[in-house]
């Protein structure tokens, strides 16, 4: 009797753990199509344990169990940026970063205004540039291949146009934005292996940023063209106009409460 308790017990508890693990899965998803799709997986998970415990049929559950190796597969394909910053989070001990808060340090409407304005005059200007917007990503140090020059100073139009003057030695490098103040410039940033034949630097630094965090956004200005992107989850929309990077700071700012991401929005610009 004692033996069927206990094994009753393990059996809840296992339960216990594997919905709270569900839950904080689900709770770190955003973006609505992600959202879905890991619904599906561990779906498919419930659907194996449950056949391989209650069932007495070795060929669905042959099916099943190879069936959920594909979607992990292919899971594994998709979600390879979010896996990868899982296992540095576990390398690294941050893991008050899995259990923080994910609501997203505002912008106020004034800031995003600046840096519209700043954008487009660098974009007429024809000055290459790359701000790195973080609206909660916790990024540090690490996260980049050089954390630049620390400035902690209030966003303005002038110092933007400053820090990217061609003749400043900051000028190469991405300028991070955090709760509306400028924190650093001259910052390296890892770069994407996507798109190598079709980009630049600046534009494949934009897409590795935010591959691998989803709360970041990065504002491209080709040197070569004037051009103007908007990079979000490694994905760019460009050209667009001043108004139109308004508009879409805005939208991303309105709907992250509800955990719809603009990069939903964004078309994959080719070429």
């Amino acid at each position: 009797m004692i033996w069927l308790r206990l094994i009753d017990f393990r059996l809840l508890l296992d339960l216990l753990f594997a919905s709270l693990l569900g839950l904080l899965l689900l709770g770190r998803v955003t973006e609505a199509r992600t959202l879905w799709l890991l619904r599906g997986y561990l779906f498919l998970v419930a659907l194996a344990w449950f056949v391989q415990r209650y069932a007495n049929l070795p060929l669905t559950s042959s099916l099943v169990d190879a069936l959920v190796l594909a979607c992990s597969l292919a899971l594994a394909i998709l979600w390879q940026g979010e896996l990868r910053r899982l296992m540095e989070l576990l390398g690294t001990g941050r893991l008050g970063v899995l259990f923080a808060d994910r609501s997203r340090d505002q912008l106020a409407s004034g800031s995003v205004s600046l840096l519209t304005e700043a954008a487009g005059r660098l974009s007429q200007a024809r000055c290459g540039a790359l701000i790195v917007l973080d609206l909660g990503s916790d990024l540090r140090p690490e996260d980049f291949l050089n954390p630049g020059i620390r400035i902690d100073a209030h966003l303005s139009v002038e110092l933007m146009l400053n820090l990217f003057a061609v003749d400043t030695p900051l000028h190469d490098g991405a300028v991070l934005v955090q709760k509306n103040r400028i924190v650093a410039a001259g910052v390296i940033l890892p770069l994407s292996r996507q798109g190598l034949n079709r980009y630049g630097t600046r534009h494949l630094a934009a897409m590795g940023l935010t591959e691998r965090h989803d709360g970041c956004f990065c504002i491209v200005v080709s040197e070569e063209t004037g051009t103007l992107s908007l990079a979000s989850q490694g994905r760019l929309e460009r050209p667009i106009t001043s108004s139109r990077l308004h508009d879409l700071l805005t939208e991303a700012l309105a709907s992250a409460p509800t955990g719809r991401s603009v990069a939903a929005d964004l078309p994959e610009h080719r070429g």
